[in-house]
This record gives C-alpha cells, sequence and structure tokens, in this order.
C-alpha cells in the first residue's frame, strides 16, 4: 500500500500559520473592499473577460415587471502545498435563491458525478497502477440552452 507520505504527498499548511501573509491573500468581504486592491481588480477584471468571451449574456435594458436575479462577487485565495499563494479567485455569481418556482423557473439540474463513480476510477487508478493527476479548470461553462429569459444585474 502506498500512503500520501510515501509519495511525497503532505497537507497544506492553513495560511493562518504561515509568518507572513501578503495583502492581496486577505480575501474581501465585498466589491468595494476588493475593489480597493489592485490585485483583485485584475482578477474580476479577467472573470469579466471570461464571462464575455463565452458569451454568457447579452446587455439589455431592465424590463418593467420582471423578477431581477442579483449577483455577488465571491472571492478566493487558492494555496500551493507549500502554504504559498498560487493565485486569486473571483467569480460573478446570481443570487438564484431569489427565484420563485414556478414563476421563474420549473426543473432544476445540477451535473454531479456520483461517489461511487470515483471510487470506481480511484479502484482502476490503484489496481492499473496509472499516475493520477488532479487539475483545475479556469471559467469552466456549461453549455445549456435556457428555454426562459433570465434578467441578472
Amino acid at each position: 500500500m502506498l500512503t500520501r507520505a510515501k509519495a511525497g504527498i503532505f497537507k497544506t499548511r492553513h495560511p493562518a500559520n504561515l509568518n507572513v501573509l501578503s495583502l492581496s491573500s486577505i480575501k474581501p468581504k465585498g466589491f468595494k473592499s476588493a475593489a480597493k486592491n489592485p490585485t483583485w481588480l485584475a482578477t474580476m477584471d479577467e472573470e469579466v473577460q471570461a464571462l464575455q468571451h463565452n458569451r454568457t449574456w447579452v446587455l439589455v435594458h431592465r424590463p418593467a415587471h420582471t423578477n431581477i436575479i442579483g449577483s455577488k462577487w465571491v472571492f478566493r485565495t487558492k494555496y500551493l502545498p507549500d502554504g504559498s499563494i498560487e493565485r486569486l479567485k473571483a467569480r460573478l455569481v446570481a443570487k438564484g435563491y431569489t427565484q420563485v418556482p414556478g414563476l421563474d423557473y420549473t426543473d432544476t439540474f445540477s451535473p454531479v458525478i456520483k461517489v461511487t463513480t470515483v471510487r470506481v476510477m480511484l479502484s482502476l487508478v490503484v489496481t492499473n497502477r496509472w499516475p493520477l493527476r488532479q487539475l483545475d479548470v479556469n471559467n469552466a461553462f456549461l453549455n445549456g440552452t435556457l428555454t426562459q429569459n433570465v434578467y441578472m444585474e
């Protein structure tokens, strides 16, 4: 049996245990505090550029008598195994909880992998001694087609 320690995989040190914390790594509470930091501002700009590049939305005038979904910035700091900062992530998300079931939507679907599938894959990796890699996809977009108009501000 090959343990994580034998494979050279160790638990990530928590950033609070590091002697020096970069000011850019401090997670902003919201847009106003993030906009004061040029590093976070650049990260937010990168997210908006990716959304525009993928044609995620079309800008329209605000329609009257329509439920408008709010939006929120979510900020994360990604760390390397040694505890240093890998990158900053900023995501613009819709506040979907403001939608009314039956009025704004009828069905929901979230593509999530089953735990049994992960176990089977890991079993195959161990049995066949295949190398195992992990990756993170920047700006992954699902190509679903919406049948109703959704308005977000």
